[in-house]
């Protein structure tokens, strides 16, 4: 018998303050929409409104309320999300139109990508101080582009 194993990450919990805003930023920044097949689950106050950009195989559960624990990182300290060379610098490009923010809660329309030798990430925050991160291992084409 083969020993249990997870198939993969299923879904990370977030706590917003309105669940429909921040599934609207959600989307035009990340493009991650309202999964209709679980939408009912937000129709209780205490419940989630999932979103996705894969169709559900990996989700961000946005649940009311303001963040848990006693550390502005409280539950976790980052959700990183992949994408390919080409997406990483059209994400780049995006993020000039549509603004993300800062540690600090300031807004930025410039992200500036670090190397990490196999793969290349920018690191930013949402509205509500979740720390994210957009990531690739297409390296060679990103180190290409960048020069």
């Amino acid at each position: 018998m083969r020993p249990f194993k997870v198939e993969h990450l299923d879904h990370v919990e977030m706590f917003v303050p309105d669940r429909q805003e921040a599934a609207r930023w959600y989307e035009e920044r990340l493009g991650l929409s309202v999964l209709p097949d679980y939408e009912h689950w937000a129709e209780d106050p205490q419940g989630p409104l999932m979103i996705s950009s894969d169709g559900g195989k990996t989700k961000l559960a946005l649940f009311t309320g303001e963040p848990r624990g006693d550390r502005p990182t409280a539950g976790f300290h980052l959700v990183a999300f992949l994408v390919d060379g080409p997406g990483f610098f059209r994400f780049l490009e995006h993020v000039e139109s549509h603004p993300v923010f800062s540690e600090t809660g300031v807004e930025v329309r410039s992200l500036r990508p670090r190397d990490h030798g196999k793969a290349f990430s920018v690191y930013f925050c949402d509205p509500w101080g979740h720390r994210l991160e957009i990531t690739t291992y297409d390296n060679r084409y990103v180190r290409d582009r960048l020069g």
